[in-house]
């Protein structure tokens, strides 16, 4: 069984509960997707299927081959299975693999902020602002420890890119899902901004 889908973050709403609790939810537009590739242990040394999402006009020449008669899918993604033999290509997979109240992972490229010093970047206090020193309230402060060990430590904490990179978001409640739109509402945020691509699997450690 495939245990999760290539989908666009639509935005955030609000959802009211059966008790009358008013929930924050993120919208996800869930596939539907393609499945474009079974792959065996046999013939790739591990079981996954590959699934595709969105349609584009453009796909270059290795694409084209390996799509073939499947259609132009701008996303393809891989996700471990246990059992592929109940999986062909061209089967298409909806949001109807996903039901409310199960917990869920969510992967996604997060907000770029762009180049952050160290107290927007990593929540220094800064600097001082008596005692003469009137331009270094945002300042890193010192980075080194003397002749010992003579260098920076690799990964110390200082300015730099702050965002766009990949991460997870665990255990996020599905409180509904719209099968006839393909739409999955998750309980809080997830990664990224809208129309940006998500990757929801169903959580397998549960808190």
């Amino acid at each position: 069984m495939i245990e999760g889908l290539i989908g666009k973050k639509l935005g955030m709403s609000q959802l009211f509960t059966e008790d009358g609790t008013v929930e924050a939810v993120t919208i996800v537009e869930m596939g539907p997707c393609t499945v474009t590739q079974v792959k065996t242990p046999e013939r790739d040394g591990y079981m996954a299927v590959q699934l595709g999402f969105e349609a584009t006009k453009r796909l270059n020449q290795p694409e084209q081959g390996h799509l073939k008669k499947l259609g132009t899918l701008r996303h393809l993604r891989e996700f471990r299975v246990t059992e592929p033999s109940d999986v062909q290509e061209g089967q298409q997979v909806d949001v109807s693999i996903f039901q409310p109240g199960e917990k869920v992972n969510v992967t996604g490229i997060s907000k770029g902020k762009g180049f952050a010093g160290v107290v927007k970047r990593h929540h220094f206090a800064g600097g001082p602002k008596t005692h003469g020193q009137s331009d270094r309230h945002r300042a890193p402060g010192s980075i080194g420890a003397s002749a010992t060990p003579g260098r920076v430590f690799k990964g110390l904490r200082m300015a730099g890119h702050m965002g766009s990179k990949r991460v997870t978001t665990r255990n996020l409640t599905v409180l509904r899902v719209d099968q006839e739109k393909n739409l999955l509402f998750l309980k809080g945020t997830a990664p990224g901004g809208v129309n940006n691509l998500l990757i929801v699997k169903k959580a397998e450690k549960v808190r």
